[in-house]
């Protein structure tokens, strides 16, 4: 059994934190192994918790929308939000704080946003020399496989921290340690690694308990497509969201599922995943309450998955079929690459197009080793 790095700490004792007024950015995937809350398990050993800071959904997990401040019922402590009005904790709320920590499940997708907060944290605390430290947590789609192109510098936002590709296969400890030294922040960081994990492991190979990390993901195979179908979210397209299988499912009234599923099952980015042709109708987000065709994306190899490309391969597909109808312009946000992006616009080969991310993807897994923890 994996253990994550609240488990860890546990274990070692939290010497490091003894006398020191402590911060805590958490969410409702900070739980230890036995599931009790990080928040309960640091107050269980005597840390001085004096503020808690939430991500995007808020502390439970369970919003969609702009998180407000607010104070935490069961211990007084103020919770200052990081998606609101705000997204880096300001002075005035480090002011009375020694030691932050961040003890967050990310899923290994660059544009989640929780390794964004991590990175905008760590500025803050480098600014103040305000020591940082990172309860690791597993990569739950496995740490060795990378995919998509990195995103360019001057496309860096608030779901493109840093250069990276779209499935980056590492940890959120592992890239603390990336992006502190690669940004330069100089922040005083320490990393509590996880126990007896392997990056071949995938989540449900380490005998932890799945908590949806956000309110629409859901299942690990969604984490798993994510990466691919999650591209496509910023264009005209249902992704899922407002039915049961987010990212499981993708349309819009314009397509005809079976020519789409047609199309995609003959294309070799999709291998391990076969579309099957789907009417539905979402309840929330794009086309809500309206019916709409589209493909329903089922795992058949989950070994042989490679999310990015199936993504692309569905821009491809998308872009021949529907070149009017598709608001294609509008997927360089979340791909946050112009050269890739020019490619498909310009209805470049799939080939050719996975070949430049290919690219990107061999000097991603260089620049990575120095900062890698865990062994395969």
């Amino acid at each position: 059994m994996a253990l994550n790095g609240i488990d860890t700490l546990l274990t070692q004792g939290a010497w490091m934190l003894e006398g020191k007024r402590v911060g805590l950015i958490t969410n409702h995937t900070g739980l230890t192994a036995d599931r009790q809350s990080t928040i309960d398990a640091l107050r269980a050993l005597n840390v001085r918790l004096v503020a808690l800071f939430s991500p995007e959904h808020g502390i439970r997990g369970q919003l969609d929308e702009r998180v407000p401040d607010t104070v935490d019922e069961r211990t007084g402590l103020p919770i200052y939000s990081l998606y609101g009005e705000r997204r880096k904790p300001t002075p005035q709320q480090l002011e009375q704080v020694d030691a932050l920590l961040f003890d967050i499940q990310d899923i290994g997708t660059r544009f989640y946003t929780y390794i964004s907060t991590m990175g905008l944290a760590m500025e803050a605390c480098a600014e103040r020399s305000i020591p940082f430290i990172v309860l690791d947590r597993v990569n739950p789609i496995n740490g060795i496989a990378v995919e998509g192109p990195l995103a360019d510098a001057d496309r860096l936002s608030f779901t493109a921290y840093h250069a990276l590709p779209v499935r980056h296969g590492m940890t959120a400890g592992e890239l603390a340690q990336m992006f502190n030294m690669e940004r330069e922040l100089n922040a005083k960081l320490t990393v509590i690694p996880c126990r007896d994990w392997k990056r071949t492991q995938w989540f449900d190979e380490c005998g932890l308990y799945w908590v949806n990390p956000s309110p629409n993901m859901r299942r690990l195979q969604q984490a798993l497509l994510y990466p691919g179908i999650g591209l496509l979210e910023g264009t005209n397209l249902s992704v899922g969201r407002g039915t049961d299988t987010p990212f499981e499912v993708v349309g819009a009234p314009w397509i005809d599922g079976r020519k789409l599923a047609g199309m995609l099952n003959e294309l070799p980015s999709s291998t391990g995943v076969r579309a099957v042709p789907i009417t539905f109708t979402p309840t929330a987000s794009t086309y809500r309450e309206v019916e709409c065709q589209g493909v329903s994306l089922l795992i058949t190899e989950r070994a042989k998955v490679r999310p990015v490309a199936l993504g692309l391969g569905l821009a491809y597909a998308l872009r021949r079929l529907y070149p009017r109808e598709w608001e294609a312009q509008r997927m360089l946000g979340l791909l946050a690459n112009r050269e890739v992006h020019t490619l498909l616009m310009e209805g470049a080969e799939l080939e050719r197009i996975l070949q430049r991310c290919a690219r990107d993807e061999r000097a991603f897994r260089r620049r990575r080793q120095r900062f890698l923890i865990y062994p395969s």
